[in-house]
């Protein structure tokens, strides 16, 4: 230790000693001076009174600012900590116990706030992954609940059948019965494979996998087939195509699903010899699809219920699964891309638009 560091007022009890220190040498040499003074003794002493009290006022000052008035920040800012409260910081820059206790408080605040926010954090993705848990049991059920819904009337169908098979000893009447079997066991394929589709759509469980290709070539092909060489055709085809190529960048196999069910919706809904118009005009850097059905219009209270799981237009001829239309806006909204359906004098439009690319 050299004499610097002795002399140095790096701790409080040194600053505290030599605080102490003066005050007694001052006090000693202040009555030395009032008992030499040339005047009354008892006016020596009230001027010595009167130093010393000035004395006391100035070590009261030395000790509240280097003691007391840290002693209280320390307190405050750890009261604030105590309610979590890490916004403000201790101001405290000596170099004492003081300043290292500020130092060492400011320090602890920080590694609390960021240990409590990533506590709140972590709490804010356990709350998340909770939620996702209950929206996947809730859609669990709903797909049991509505796969039990649905496998009645094809399950009672295929019982009633098969029980009739096993008496009937005709045998064209057996091959009747064979053939509803194995058409209603298609049918609740197709129905379970569809609403796991959709289910797994709405789940996040399939991602769309966008390729960039020709929409007026795609389109083509698909209504061909569909249309141009459907052996029940009874329609008038109308349709409005661009004559150069339009490019898209989208999931091609999830977009010939909206087209499917779009087209087949139309189809099966148009009254016999009926209009059936397909629309595609490129406008704004937009490809605005349309597909108009002459038939009944759907009640504007309905329209928006159409897009839901299951929900049959009471005046369809079409008695399909109720999911065609689900999956259509599934695969759209995932896109964002604007969709709807209107009705029109003498029947209804099912829309939708989608950008162009280069």
């Amino acid at each position: 230790m050299n004499i610097k560091d002795s002399f140095s007022l790096r701790t409080v009890r040194k600053k505290i000693i030599m605080i102490s220190k003066m005050a007694g040498i001052v006090l000693i040499i202040s009555y030395v001076i009032s008992i030499r003074l040339p005047i009354e003794q008892d006016f020596s002493f009230l001027l010595w009174l009167c130093f010393v009290t000035l004395l006391v006022l100035i070590v009261d000052y030395l000790m509240g600012r280097f003691i007391s008035k840290p002693i209280d920040q320390l307190s405050e800012t750890a009261r604030k900590m105590a309610q979590l409260d890490f916004s403000s910081t201790c101001e405290i820059h000596t170099n004492d116990e003081f300043g290292e206790l500020s130092e060492n408080l400011n320090i602890l605040s920080r590694n609390l706030q960021q240990a409590l926010s990533q506590l709140q954090a972590a709490n804010e993705r356990l709350e998340k992954d909770i939620e996702q848990e209950k929206q996947l049991l809730a859609e669990r059920k709903e797909l049991v609940d509505s796969l039990s819904h649905e496998m009645k009337t094809p399950l009672g169908v295929i019982r009633a059948y098969a029980e009739g098979l096993q008496d009937e000893t005709d045998e064209a009447k057996r091959q009747r019965y064979s053939e509803v079997i194995i058409t209603e066991t298609e049918r609740m394929s197709r129905l379970i494979t569809t609403l796991l589709d959709l289910s797994a759509l709405e789940n996040g469980a399939v991602q769309l996998r966008p390729e960039r290709f020709d929409f007026v070539e795609f389109l083509e092909t698909v209504a061909g087939r569909l249309l141009i060489d459907s052996p029940d055709a009874d329609f008038v085809l109308e349709y409005e195509l661009p004559e150069h190529p339009a490019y898209v960048n989208t999931d091609k196999g999830r977009m010939e699903q909206v087209l499917n069910n779009l087209i087949v919706n139309a189809k099966r809904n148009n009254k016999p010899g009926g209009i059936l118009k397909l629309s595609l005009v490129e406008k704004d850097g937009l490809l605005n699809f349309s597909v108009f059905n002459q038939g009944l219009p759907i009640p504007e209270e309905n329209l928006p219920k159409i897009w839901t799981k299951f929900y049959r237009e009471k005046h369809s001829k079409y008695s399909g699964s109720g999911l065609g239309l689900a999956i259509v806006a599934q695969v759209l909204s995932m896109q964002h891309l604007d969709y709807g359906v209107k009705n029109h004098p003498g029947g209804v439009t099912f829309y939708f638009s989608l950008p162009t690319v280069k």
